[in-house]
């Protein structure tokens, strides 16, 4: 239960600086009154303001502030929920939003608006429009249950019925609902991403091996054929060892004849120069008979012998040279076969040597392709890294897959709650419960104000109204005076139901002009025994222009303008 201490206010609307101090407990029946301007309703747009920060009536905000003293706005409210003193205290320049709990401070929050969430919420348990469907009736702005939306007057009745709970549930449910849904998106995504990098893993060990095997295999193919090659190269060196070393052979039998052809040569020169000097002792001898130089004759015989000696000497030396000749033909055969033999010998050893460089080359590229071979051979050893990854992916699939079907399971459960905490869920089995009870009382307090109509509010919060008379009223067709009976029975079952439930219970009401409207044919003095009989252990203050209800109240607070500010007097 709510219990209203106390409140006080100042520079609020036409109020100065002093404080305008009103206690809530001190009597039962309060009668305030006033002239128009006086500041009598100022006490409902001071409390309203204090708890919800809008004021009761359709006031401005920033009309609030005295246009005299135009700052240092404050209210002040005291109250009592559970055994727990409150103070809510709410200023304009300077802002100021404070609330007390036994004399301490509550802890802030951010910002004034997750503030005014907490008193609502977790201390007041009631907002705006039910708290002044509760507590006030009868001003000329108030909006009476009867003209609320039907979504409105639903909003009423969860929170008198204390059920309003299921639709905050049902709000946070919607909400988790959305991150469920959202977070099951996110674990598809997640799945099938993982599902794509499975299929890659294994389509790229597959085209790895793949790789590796026919790289092996074309490794393999050229070491064979580069093999077989320097196979050839060998056996071919062999060959054309054998081939040299014949040749050589055959060049020691020939040689030594570049030289032997020399010395034949040189001796050719010396014969020939001999034959020469022979040729010209003969001629000479032979042509003369007298010397030239000193023109002796020569001896006959002397002459004869010497013709004859060349003549013999040049036979010996022709047959000589030809013998030498033939020997010199010899030895340039012997010499011509020693170039020959030595430039086969040459080609022989520059084809070996080729053929060994070409056998170097094989075997470089041999032993490269072993060792790419290798290379090979150990990735496919270190294959298991690639399979390591292959099973890491498959487990977070299936971590994935569970946490989606736990995902799948918990969306289920939210989506059973979340049907149950809607409008046609529980609160409406709850209501369905509630509502002949809240008819029979409303009828109840109708015939204690001797109104003889049975009203019906059904399910969705729509009225049926009959008469003796007539079978269907609606509330629209009534006079205004019994429109405010219809009021006054809901605000007093709203009460009723509220202590039963135990859940916005207060000890205030405040009644706004009631008497001053059209209550036709119906005596205050009745009016105060239903009052007293139904509303029990509350403070009632009735906002009156009318100056002979004094002696119907326990108290009488009176406002007047006192030097153009709004003061109790």
């Amino acid at each position: 239960m709510i219990t209203f201490k106390n409140l006080k206010y100042r520079n609020f609307l036409s109020s100065g600086q002093h404080w305008t101090d009103i206690n809530f407990q001190e009597y039962n029946t309060n009668l305030v009154i006033g002239t128009n301007g006086s500041g009598k309703s100022t006490m409902l747009d001071a409390l309203t303001f204090a708890l919800f920060n809008k004021p009761f009536r359709k006031i401005n905000k920033s009309q609030l502030i005295n246009t005299t003293n135009e700052k240092d706005t404050l209210v002040e409210v005291e109250f009592s929920v559970n055994s727990r003193d409150y103070l809510v205290r709410r200023g304009i320049k300077p802002n100021i939003f404070d609330i007390e709990v036994n004399g301490e401070a509550l802890h802030r929050q951010a910002d004034d608006r997750s503030n005014q969430k907490i008193l609502e919420e977790n201390i007041l348990k009631v907002n705006y429009k039910s708290f002044t469907q509760i507590v006030i009736l009868g001003s000329s702005t108030f909006v009476p249950f009867m003209q609320l939306t039907g979504s409105n007057r639903r909003e009423v009745i969860e929170d008198l019925l204390d059920i309003r709970i299921f639709s905050t549930m049902n709000n946070l449910m919607r909400e988790k609902m959305r991150e469920q849904r959202d977070s099951l998106k996110t674990l598809t995504l997640r799945k099938d991403n993982i599902q794509d990098k499975m299929v890659m893993q294994k389509n790229f060990m597959a085209e790895l091996d793949a790789q590796r095997q026919t790289g092996i295999k074309a490794s393999n193919e050229k070491i064979k054929q580069h093999t077989s090659e320097v196979d050839n190269l060998l056996e071919s060196n062999e060959i054309k060892t054998v081939d040299v070393s014949e040749l050589i052979k055959k060049q020691e039998n020939v040689t030594g004849a570049g030289k032997k052809l020399k010395k034949l040569n040189t001796l050719k020169g010396k014969l020939s120069n001999k034959v020469t000097t022979i040729t010209k002792e003969h001629k000479f001898f032979s042509d003369n008979t007298v010397c030239p130089t000193c023109t002796q004759s020569i001896n006959e015989e002397f002459r004869i012998d010497r013709i004859n000696d060349a003549h013999s000497k040049a036979k010996e030396l022709q047959s000589g040279y030809k013998e030498l000749e033939n020997a010199i033909q010899k030895e340039e055969e012997r010499e011509h076969q020693f170039t020959q033999l030595s430039q086969e010998i040459s080609t022989l050893n520059n084809d070996i040597s080729q053929n060994n460089t070409k056998i170097s080359g094989f075997q470089r590229q041999i032993r490269d392709l072993e060792s790419e071979i290798q290379t090979i051979t150990d990735q496919l050893q270190n294959r298991n890294t690639e399979h390591e990854k292959l099973a890491e992916f498959k487990t977070n699939l299936k971590d994935t897959i569970d946490e989606l079907s736990d995902q799948r399971e918990q969306l289920n459960h939210y989506d059973f709650a979340y049907s149950l905490l809607k409008d046609d869920g529980v609160k409406t089995k709850i209501i369905k419960k509630y509502i002949p009870v809240i008819n029979q009382q409303v009828n109840r307090y109708l015939q204690l104000m001797d109104f003889y109509i049975n009203f019906h509010l059904d399910e969705e919060f729509n009225e049926t109204v009959r008469s003796p008379i007539h079978e269907d009223f609606s509330y629209a067709s009534f006079s205004e005076g019994e429109k405010m009976r219809i009021d006054l029975a809901l605000l007093f079952t709203w009460r009723e139901i509220a202590r039963i439930k135990n859940s916005v219970n207060t000890n205030l009401l405040i009644m706004d002009e009631v008497f001053d409207s059209s209550l036709d044919g119906f005596g205050t003095e009745e009016f105060l025994k239903i009052i007293k009989f139904v509303i029990k252990d509350a403070n009632i203050f009735v906002i009156s222009h009318k100056s002979d209800l004094h002696d119907k109240f326990d108290n009488v607070i009176k406002f007047d303008k006192v030097k153009g500010f709004s003061r109790i007097v």
